[in-house]
């Protein structure tokens, strides 16, 4: 029996609790809630757990970033440990790494990522050549979410100029074989969506940048959504994480969670992006 492939599981988070939502697990200890006094990496994780524990039927996908618990040290990684195994095993983790480079240390990072860490999808740069990528697709039960356009300011200095960011898209749909492969597209790129949905018709899109960057989640939806179930999920980080500083903070995170939620199944079209047929009718409308 074969395995179940990342967007598959991916795609039935989405259709069971009717979102389009990952939620970033990207804590700061100086940013926590003031209940947690210590604010080292056992609060990191108690506050995960507690933000986890408040949104697991709303969200379709958590992302805890590499960076905020390898800054804490092993500390921080005993952490992220914990973090993802408090996440239900039928919701998907892609652990936010954006790791890349060349030959046995890419099969060292593949593996360590998903064997070790068992992450359902991890985010990756192209930009060492796409033999750098190929040690994490051999992992044809896992997802790759590769940079393709970025919601930083940076996007200005490499991905825009001759529209490289166009050629990272064709490049990767070409790849594709195993359908595995998807694209990190910033949502603060709203009018830029829709040309890397045509230079990649199938691939599904992680669409970061929402919330506080500053992303209308609303036009990146319409503009990335594609055919292909699993097609688009939207994260979404601080907006929900600090939407309360109180005791309050995961009663908070939850309401934050919901309004996301709703907003992005609001902004569903009602055909699909290359025919008419009405898109899937389980993930709209939000209850």
């Amino acid at each position: 029996m074969a395995k179940r492939t990342y967007f598959e599981k991916l795609a039935r988070a989405q259709k069971r609790n009717k979102s389009l939502l990952c939620i970033g697990l990207d804590p700061a200890p100086e940013a926590l809630p003031t209940p947690f006094k210590k604010r080292d990496a056992s609060d990191i994780a108690r506050f995960n757990r507690a933000i986890i524990e408040a949104t697991a039927d709303l969200a379709c996908a958590y992302k805890p970033n590499w960076g905020f618990y390898e800054a804490l040290g092993v500390e921080g990684l005993k952490a992220l440990e914990k973090t993802i195994q408090a996440i239900p095993g039928n919701i998907p983790v892609i652990l936010d790494a954006k790791r890349g480079d060349i030959g046995n240390t890419a099969k060292a990072y593949a593996r360590g990522l998903f064997e070790v860490w068992g992450a359902d999808a991890v985010t990756l740069s192209p930009y060492m050549g796409l033999d750098t990528l190929e040690p994490f697709l051999e992992y044809e039960d896992r997802g790759a979410y590769v940079l393709c356009l970025t919601s930083n300011p940076g996007a200005e200095d490499f991905e825009l100029p001759n529209r490289l960011y166009l050629r990272v898209a064709r490049a990767l749909a070409e790849r594709d074989s195993r359908r595995n492969i998807g694209l990190v597209v910033g949502a603060t790129q709203p009018r830029r969506i829709q040309n890397v949905r045509k230079a990649a018709p199938d691939l599904p899109f992680l669409l970061p940048g929402v919330g506080s960057q500053g992303g209308s989640a609303e036009a990146a939806v319409r503009g990335a959504w594609g055919d292909r179930p699993g097609s688009v999920v939207v994260n979404v980080s601080r907006s929900v994480l600090y939407a309360s500083k109180e005791r309050d903070f995961a009663q908070a995170a939850r309401q934050a969670a919901d309004d996301f939620r709703h907003v992005l199944q609001q902004a569903i079209p009602r055909t699909c992006s290359r025919s008419e047929k009405p898109c899937e009718s389980e993930l709209t409308p939000a209850t």
